[in-house]
């Protein structure tokens, strides 16, 4: 396999001794770090490997992050896009003050059932589920 040159300049030797020994940060962004550091310093694939028990795949990704587009992008993780938000902070809210009245006529308590249900009819949350109400009821504790 072929030897890829790979030095880091001097600023960013500076900015990634800082980042691994200091402040908090991810395991993985750390790891990175170390990656970037051991091999600046000349250290085969197959011992990086070893040592910080990490995939060659990975070490290839971040020296080949680092080489594009520089040191803040080969330490960080890229923003992941997600499903958005599929209720309001607004509904939760709802749903907690309505666990807090009075249960409808003939039920002793509150159930997550029944709070789903009475929130879908009096709120026109549509589709809630019961473990949603359950999550978020939990969180509000």
């Amino acid at each position: 396999m072929r030897r890829i040159d790979f030095h880091l300049t001097q600023q960013d030797r500076k900015r990634l001794d800082s980042f691994r020994f200091a402040g908090r940060h991810l395991a993985r962004e750390v790891t990175r770090a170390h990656i970037l550091a051991a091999l600046d310093k000349g250290l085969s694939d197959k011992q990086i490997c070893q040592v910080l028990g990490v995939s060659r795949m990975v070490i290839w990704r971040t020296r080949s992050a680092y080489l594009e587009k520089g040191l803040e992008y080969a330490l960080k993780d890229a923003p992941r896009s997600g499903a958005p938000p599929k209720y309001r902070t607004e509904d939760e809210a709802a749903v907690a003050a309505l666990a807090c009245q009075s249960p409808p006529p003939g039920a002793k308590r509150w159930t997550v059932r029944l709070l789903a249900s009475e929130a879908a009819k009096r709120m026109g949350i549509e589709g809630i589920s019961r473990e949603t109400v359950r999550r978020w009821l939990k969180k509000t504790s």
